[in-house]
């Protein structure tokens, strides 16, 4: 073969070894996993990120502002065509609070009905996502099982990208994503304490939601790792502003709860005021209103940095009294996030994630 057809030869092939990986990664029955080797997402001057493969080859695919822009406002257009009338009804579970004072829905197993949701965004094909820390002990402890009950009952039958941040990407369990799945793995800074690693996390968040991932989903869930999921936890959870029910304290009196009670705390709520005690194992929403809160949140935690104060239960603390100012458009009920060491009342149909054992002597460093 001359000069010319072997470079004719090498065009093609070179050309369909790019079309083939191209297909595979944009095809839903794929899966594909991308790591970052960054503390933080690094934005250069035209915001692309930096990593050790090549995402920023990849946003010239991206939608601009503008299409991001159009694209949110149809799809605002069609929620406001489903009604929660159509899809959610309180009355079916009359012995538990199902609507808030502000007109929120509170989901209980039994009050939805999944087939219209299903139906609804299934036309929209949304994309969601979860954010998930493993740091130090607690990646062999609990993030396999997390990973792998999340792959079978989180979202099914819709596009999910799961975001992974870790101090060692080299410790990730080996999972085998089903269709519509993928991974997107960061490593993060180590804190020496495991109260800065709860609160830091808000920060984190926060900023990969301004580099990418407000761009990549249309929901976001924020999850802890140490629990796994049961049962299907589906689209009748998506919403606004999503806020979970703590387990220990959902049929409690608001005086009682453990809320940040000194002044002297950005996270301080007086007696007599609150609405419910939430669990920062689990929050979500769209990414705007998840970034809302992680960025208030952190604002919080640093202002108690410079008076020198912890609130009483990190994060969470903040968590509750951003919720106490900005309504969640929507409440999970304790079936979404169960502590079996409570038991299983009656009112507790299905249990969708439950908490595992807290083995706090083995996976933190100090306690």
């Amino acid at each position: 073969m001359n000069v010319k057809g072997k470079v004719v030869l090498s065009m093609l092939v070179i050309s369909t070894v790019i079309v083939v990986f191209w297909e595979y990664i944009n095809s839903p029955e794929g899966s594909f996993l991308w790591i970052y080797h960054s503390k933080n997402p690094e934005l250069g001057d035209n915001g692309s990120q930096k990593g050790w493969w090549f995402p920023s080859w990849f946003n010239n695919g991206t939608p601009s502002y503008q299409e991001e822009e159009d694209t949110d406002r149809d799809k605002e257009d069609n929620e406001e065509a489903l009604l929660l009338s159509d899809w959610f009804n309180p009355e079916k579970r009359p012995e538990v609070v199902t609507v808030t004072e502000w007109k929120a829905p509170v989901v209980w197993e039994g009050t939805f009905n999944r087939a219209i949701l299903e139906k609804y965004y299934g036309k929209q094909k949304i994309t969601v996502g979860l954010t998930v820390f493993a740091i130090g002990r607690y990646i062999e402890h609990y993030l396999e099982e997390f990973l792998m009950s999340a792959n079978r009952h989180f979202m099914v039958g819709h596009k999910v990208i799961f975001y992974i941040m870790m101090d060692d990407a080299s410790r990730l369990p080996l999972i085998e994503l089903g269709p519509l799945r993928s991974f997107k793995v960061f490593e993060v800074k180590p804190e020496k304490r495991w109260q800065d690693i709860s609160m830091m996390r808000m920060k984190t968040i926060g900023e990969h939601i301004v580099a990418h991932i407000q761009y990549e989903v249309d929901f976001l869930f924020c999850m802890d790792v140490d629990q796994v999921f049961q049962n299907t936890f589906g689209v009748e959870t998506l919403g606004q502003s999503v806020a979970q029910l703590q387990a220990w304290w959902y049929k409690a009196d608001p005086f009682d709860f453990t809320y940040e009670r000194r002044k002297e705390s950005a996270a301080f709520i007086p007696y007599g005021r609150g609405d419910f005690y939430y669990h920062a194992a689990i929050f979500g929403g769209t990414p705007i209103q998840v970034l809302n809160i992680t960025q208030e949140c952190f604002k919080g935690i640093l202002q108690d940095k410079k008076n020198d104060i912890e609130a009483e239960w990190h994060d969470e603390s903040h968590l509750n009294k951003y919720f106490l100012l900005n309504k969640p458009t929507k409440i999970l009920s304790p079936e979404y996030c169960w502590d079996y060491h409570i038991g299983l009342p009656s009112d507790i149909k299905t249990v969708k994630v439950s908490w595992q054992t807290k083995e706090y002597n083995l996976v933190r460093n100090n306690i």
